[in-house]
């Protein structure tokens, strides 16, 4: 053999090999880097998607925090100007009670010194009466000066 036909020989086997990979080898590792090249590019798709998703999110959830602060603070104060009020109403009720109360004892305490006076009275007529006997030496009869005894009480 000579190197020609060698070399030619070499030549041929090197194309058919060629064509062999270019059909059958090629096109399954071509097929896989290209769905590797597409699931690279979607994951990095995917990647900005979630950012932009987590931004967004972050902006919710901050806009949602600022309302409910507001909205926190709105019924605290709405709160404190309830206690407030309540406050108010139970320290009117207070006063109003405790002037009834003085305004009560008040009233009490004029009917026990008008009953007082009236006791006094009939003392002092039953006294006025007895003083009478001793300066008379003689017996009052009650019945009999029954008019005289009711001036002399309305007089005291």
């Amino acid at each position: 053999m000579s190197i020609n036909a060698t070399f030619f020989a070499q030549l041929v086997v090197f194309f058919l090999l060629v064509v062999f990979t270019m059909k059958f080898v090629w096109p399954p590792i071509a097929n896989a880097l290209d769905e590797r090249a597409q699931k690279i590019a979607d994951g990095l798709a995917a990647a900005d998607k979630a950012k932009a998703e987590l931004s967004s999110a972050n902006k919710r959830v901050e806009a949602e925090l600022a309302q409910s602060r507001t909205e926190t603070a709105s019924r605290l104060a709405d709160a404190e100007r309830r206690a407030l009020t309540i406050i108010e109403e139970a320290k009117a009720k207070a006063a109003d009670e405790g002037n009834k109360i003085v305004a009560a004892a008040k009233a009490e305490a004029e009917q026990q010194a008008v009953k007082a006076r009236e006791s006094l009275r009939e003392q002092v007529a039953a006294l006025a009466v007895k003083g009478a006997e001793q300066i008379l030496r003689k017996e009052v009869n009650a019945d009999v000066h029954a008019d005289l005894l009711s001036r002399l009480k309305t007089e005291l």
